[in-house]
């Protein structure tokens, strides 16, 4: 419990917390970009094949 303690109200622990979520937003920003890259790459592909 002083592992939460410290990292709620210390401030390395918020600024901690704020790395984190960062991180964490931009791992899901990539991969839903990488991701409807690939299936629009994907479809563009499959229509120039015909």
């Amino acid at each position: 419990m002083k592992a939460f303690e410290l990292l709620f109200t210390s401030d390395v622990g918020l600024m901690s917390l704020a790395v984190l979520t960062i991180t964490l937003g931009m791992g899901a920003f990539y991969l839903r970009y990488f991701l409807k890259h690939i299936k629009d790459d994907g479809a563009a592909a499959a229509r120039q094949a015909r």
